[in-house]
């Protein structure tokens, strides 16, 4: 029997379906939603390739189920934190850093790093670090990531 979730998802309101209550966040926004920015890394929330925001804060998409969400509940996206015409300051800063390489891991790094400066304006680079050490990025830009986080902070 399908179950029937109302979820605010990027500014508007969806409805997400689902058979299985462990059916994780991260399957209804991308298979039903046909969302790509939330990644599938690890599967396990260890990698943060999944990261959205849910009522404003960083979670591991892949790990969350959908029936842990409530009705109403509020998903920030990647397609949902900026557009290509109007980019949010950290996108703009990870583009101006060139701090992507292969990109599988930037929706978890963006979106944790929007996440940040939510709660801290103004990091210093330990804050930046700490806040960035559980999402894992293979390709070594950390320097220009680190360096992109701390130029939207002062934007």
């Amino acid at each position: 029997m399908a179950n029937t979730l109302a979820l605010r998802v990027n500014g508007r309101d969806v409805e997400v379906h689902f058979d299985d209550p462990d059916m994780p966040l991260l399957y209804a926004l991308r298979d039903e939603l046909g969302l790509h920015g939330p990644r599938f890394g690890c599967g396990l929330g260890q990698c943060g390739a999944c990261t959205v925001h849910v009522d404003g804060k960083p979670a591991r998409a892949c790990i969350t189920p959908v029936s842990a969400l409530a009705a109403g509940q509020s998903v920030l996206t990647l397609e949902g934190l900026g557009t290509p015409e109007r980019p949010h300051k950290i996108q703009q800063a990870f583009i101006d850093e060139q701090a992507v390489q292969c990109g599988y891991c930037i929706n978890g790094m963006i979106m944790q790093s929007a996440a940040l400066l939510e709660t801290q304006p103004s990091p210093s680079e330990s804050d930046i670090r700490a806040a960035l050490a559980q999402n894992l990025c293979r390709c070594g830009t950390h320097q220009r990531i680190v360096r992109a986080v701390a130029r939207a902070a002062r934007a």
